[in-house]
């Protein structure tokens, strides 16, 4: 079944004031025809049973003044948090990636300090980095991001989405970039980042890889510019996982962390924020509420809680920064020492 490359699914409610709301969906094999699929990593372009998997999303609300930056969110399609990216002023798009090879790749803790390090990248830019996996350029995060916003500037002019170009329309303008992701998204965000330079990361539920090193490698994007977001109940936290790598990324440097739900932005300027808000004891449950959505905590007239602390995360000036902290003792770093 062909899907059109472009659905512009305009919300005619919203046509008051100037500008609207624009929603838009694009296959990345239609916009680039290099795409192909890698089923040895579960990379898929279509199913078995012929339907798309490589739909990429996009969002923008002209009527809100921009802030001239674009998130790329590496995660399964989140409306709710698009929606806020919009009403901040932020440009949102979702691209199809490799990240099936979780299950497949790197397992057990035998494995490289770089194993999974070094398939992030790969399947972030599309460049030989690992010998687990082959992924080329135009199959890669960066590349698909590129091709999807070259062709929301052709298709979509009210968006505007040409600010995000170089001047010769051969790459993106990184430093105008947001990696974004939750889970599994957040921690590939978190390892291009090092790669990359970017305006920011905001790892909701992450990033973790435990065993690996990767973490503490220079990094191409400035430390301040990570934030991080985690339930104390979700087995990263309780783990270890997360707070290990916030300390590996060198986020002590700019405060300590600070529950959210025990104080107001901006929190202290801290790039580490937690919430202990009730999930019923739900662990599961704890990894998905720190992302808007179904899982989210909400007040009485259906508000989301947290709304707040997702505005600081995505827009909080990076400039602005907390205190110093020293290492966290209960933070076990060398995840292999954990029996």
């Amino acid at each position: 079944m062909k899907i059109p490359i472009l659905l512009f699914l305009l919300t005619a409610p919203l046509l008051f004031a100037e500008g609207q709301v624009y929603k838009l969906t694009a296959r990345a094999s239609e916009i680039d025809p290099r795409t192909k699929a890698h089923p040895e990593i579960g990379f898929l372009i279509e199913d078995t049973k012929g339907k798309p998997q490589d739909i990429q999303q996009a969002s923008v609300d002209t009527r809100v003044n921009s802030r001239g930056q674009l998130v790329i969110w590496l995660m399964g399609p989140n409306e709710t948090l698009f929606t806020k990216l919009n009403s901040y002023g932020l440009h949102a798009i979702r691209v199809h990636y490799a990240n099936n090879w979780f299950s497949i790749c790197c397992q057990g803790r035998k494995m490289s300090d770089h194993c999974r390090g070094d398939i992030r990248l790969e399947a972030a830019t599309g460049e030989d980095h690992s010998k687990d996996v082959s992924i080329p350029k135009p199959d890669g995060i960066k590349e698909r991001a590129f091709q999807f916003v070259k062709h929301l500037a052709k298709e979509n002019s009210e968006g505007k989405w040409e600010q995000f170009l170089n001047p010769s329309r051969t790459d993106l303008i990184w430093e105008k970039v947001i990696l974004s992701g939750a889970s599994h998204g957040s921690t590939t965000a978190a390892r291009l980042a090092k790669h990359t330079k970017v305006a920011r990361v905001v790892a909701l539920c992450g990033p973790r890889d435990q065993f690996q090193t990767w973490q503490s490698q220079p990094s191409a994007t400035p430390e301040n510019r990570s934030f991080g977001y985690s339930h104390v109940l979700d087995s990263g936290w309780t783990g270890k996982h997360y707070c290990r790598s916030w300390e590996m990324l060198g986020l002590t440097k700019f405060g300590p962390i600070i529950n959210v739900d025990q104080s107001k932005p901006p929190y202290g300027n801290t790039r580490r924020l937690v919430t202990d808000i009730d999930v019923g004891g739900d662990a599961d449950r704890a990894h998905g509420a720190v992302s808007p959505g179904g899982r989210s905590h909400k007040a009485e007239d259906g508000s989301l809680v947290h709304d707040p602390v997702w505005r600081y995360l995505y827009t909080h000036p990076v400039d602005q920064v907390g205190d110093p902290v020293p290492p966290d003792d209960s933070c076990v770093v060398d995840q292999q020492k954990i029996k």
